[in-house]
């Protein structure tokens, strides 16, 4: 990690990683818009098995990292439920076509 000398340059490179982190959840979306295309339901979609799944990875992965497992479970639970809805949303307009 870079080691900053002010508070400005704290800053710069919390803009920095925020700018990483928004780019990697527009990534993220897209996979998942690509993902409708494989699926054949709603419920398929909704994979709540896959959801825990990746959820309690996400924890585990924050704990290794010392980040609050709680705040990341609830982050991700945010971003999937959003990302769902775009899903299903994709795979209806897909289907009327």
């Amino acid at each position: 990690m870079k080691q900053c000398d002010s508070l400005e340059e704290v800053r710069q490179e919390i803009d920095r990683v925020d700018e990483e982190i928004l780019r990697r959840i527009a990534e993220r979306k897209d996979l998942i818009k690509q993902a409708a295309k494989f699926k054949h339901s709603i419920e398929e979609i909704k994979a709540d098995e896959r959801v825990d799944f990746v959820i309690d990875r996400a924890r585990h992965l924050a704990l290794t990292l010392g980040v609050n497992p709680n705040m990341v479970a609830q982050i991700y639970r945010i971003m999937i439920d959003e990302m769902v809805e775009n899903e299903i949303a994709e795979f209806q307009n897909a289907k009327n076509f």
